[in-house]
């Protein structure tokens, strides 16, 4: 612990963290977890910003992620410690813009059904989960390595505690591709998502 850190505590500062993980699936036995992804999606949608329904939201594509942990490719994580609600807000903000800029990440929700809408879709390899969080106080499970099997467990179990301990900010989810029919080739992950390591 630095001695900024130190002090901050001394003076009784509430410290915040800010997170976003990175998770690669692959393989076509997978792709249903997109369902998972969507229907939490218009949920959130549809809560206007509601940090009750958004931590619902988290836990349930937590513990579908946890489930699909035999599909689990490559993993990254990156955040930081503010003492400053404004500037964690900020930081919030850039992770939030560039994960919905990142290839393919933003749903369509409401999708349209036409004469030339195919009856059979075609079905992904990889999907890439990215989950942004703030949060008070100190979550040793998030802070760390998540590029290990037994570790992003850890944090993801971590993600879904922090909601019923009611220590949420801000939380968001954006996923690649975010439409069924879409593919994401194993090429397309490695160019859109370089920060990724294999486990």
């Amino acid at each position: 612990m630095g001695l900024g850190e130190r002090i901050n505590r001394l003076l009784g500062k509430t410290r915040y963290v800010v997170s976003r993980i990175m998770i690669h699936l692959q393989g076509q036995e997978a792709a249903p977890l997109l369902g998972v992804l969507n229907q939490n999606a218009l949920r959130a949608i549809e809560a206007e910003g509601d940090m009750d329904v958004m931590g619902e939201c988290l836990v349930n594509v937590c513990e579908a992620l946890l489930q699909y942990e035999p599909y689990w490719h490559s993993a990254a994580n990156e955040g930081d410690v503010f003492w400053e609600e404004s500037q964690a807000g900020d930081y919030v903000t850039e992770l939030f813009t560039d994960s919905a800029q990142r290839y393919l990440a933003n749903p369509e929700l409401i999708e349209e059904v036409g004469e030339n809408t195919p009856l059979s879709l075609p079905v992904t390899d990889n999907i890439v989960v990215m989950i942004t969080v703030g949060f008070e106080g100190e979550v040793p499970e998030i802070e760390t390595d998540l590029a290990d099997r037994t570790a992003l467990a850890n944090g993801l179990k971590a993600l879904i505690s922090l909601h019923y301990k009611q220590q949420y900010r801000a939380i968001a989810i954006h996923y690649s591709p975010a439409r069924l029919g879409e593919v994401l080739t194993s090429e397309q992950v490695l160019l859109n998502f370089p920060e990724l390591i294999p486990l």
